[in-house]
């Protein structure tokens, strides 16, 4: 439930339009976006550290982890507008022993204005060797969505229009998604669609309230040693929604002494970004980004902070380097798993 997809087919806005939020997103809001239309659906969250949180939109990453990994989110979207944006996730991804197989869980709450939308799926994904070095991930995730529409909370202008009937609906959607992701020592990629059920809600009074249709979304990266302690990571994510622009993110990160990354992200017509990440341990990573809208909004809000603590379970010490600074080599015939954790 993102307002940047700027989907056009919802009729929700429509009542929003009329309704002076307690809790509201105000005139500014009504100015640029409802025009593109606001979407209440089951659409994955925007993330600007989507690099750190791959397996919340595609289940075949979930096994593909060195170790054992569990990851917190939040997100505060356009700070100092009541009522934007906020989110938060809960992620878990467990490899099995067999470097095959692995299961994942994921909890996100989404929450804007008058309406709060959970999502509770539960991942598993199957890899093979495509090559020597190569390993090709396939993924499945199932589970459901919870959505909650408050409009009691606001006031009206016309109360004899429907939309003042101060209704609240609670509604689950079941969610089905699936994935490949494919990878080796140094690069990634990955398409997935994270919801391939096609659901609506629908009013007869006020017409369509939620519609939801399919979202692909296409991820890649690299990593390039530029020397034996530092590292250019580059990466992207492309989200198609049908009936909407597609949204473009592309990023570009250094890693120092396997300890400090900082870059910076461009989301195409919308946001330029900020982003910082400590190694604070051999099993705790935190990342922190700054968002600043580009697309003449930024001047009404302070900005996005987004922040992502991630804790890797049985991580040595020692990480995937060897004392030059060079990955350590496994033998041979042993499924290679993804080099750095830290970042994907």
């Amino acid at each position: 439930m993102v307002l940047n997809h700027k989907k056009d087919g919802f009729k929700l806005f429509d009542r929003m339009q009329r309704i002076n939020l307690k809790h509201s997103i105000q005139y500014i809001l009504i100015t640029f976006v409802v025009p593109f239309g606001i979407c209440f659906s089951q659409q994955e969250p925007q993330y600007t550290q989507y690099m750190y949180n791959i397996g919340s939109f595609n289940p075949a990453y979930v096994g593909t982890v060195e170790n054992p990994d569990v990851s917190g989110l939040y997100r505060a979207q356009w700070v100092d507008v009541p009522g934007a944006p906020t989110t938060l996730r809960f992620g878990v991804n467990v490899p099995f022993a067999n470097e095959k197989t692995g299961l994942g869980l994921n909890v996100i709450n989404d929450a804007l204005g008058p309406s709060d939308q959970t999502f509770i799926t539960v991942s598993y994904s199957y890899q093979i060797n495509i090559s020597d070095e190569a390993k090709l991930s396939f993924g499945l995730s199932g589970g459901g969505s919870l959505l909650n529409l408050d409009f009691s909370e606001g006031t009206f202008n016309n109360p004899n229009d429907p939309a003042t009937t101060g209704e609240t609906i609670n509604n689950f959607y079941p969610v089905v998604g699936a994935g490949v992701f494919v990878y080796q020592d140094n690069w990634y990629s990955g398409l997935s669609v994270p919801n391939v059920l096609t659901n609506g809600l629908y009013n007869d009074e006020v017409a369509t309230v939620v519609e939801d249709n399919l979202q692909f979304s296409l991820i890649g990266g690299y990593i390039f040693d530029i020397s034996e302690r530092t590292r250019f990571k580059p990466a992207f994510l492309v989200n198609y929604l049908e009936g909407a622009p597609v949204t473009v993110n592309i990023s570009a990160n250094f890693q120092f002494l396997d300890a400090f990354t900082a870059g910076a992200a461009y989301r195409f017509d919308n946001a330029v970004s900020a982003l910082a990440g400590f190694q604070i341990s051999s099993g705790l990573f935190l990342g922190y980004t700054y968002d600043y809208n580009t697309n003449g909004f930024g001047e009404f809000n302070g900005g996005s902070h987004e922040a992502i603590l991630k804790f890797y379970i049985g991580r040595g010490g020692s990480g995937q380097r060897n004392k030059s600074g060079k990955r350590n080599k496994l033998p041979k015939g042993k499924p290679k798993q993804i080099d750095s954790p830290r970042f994907f």
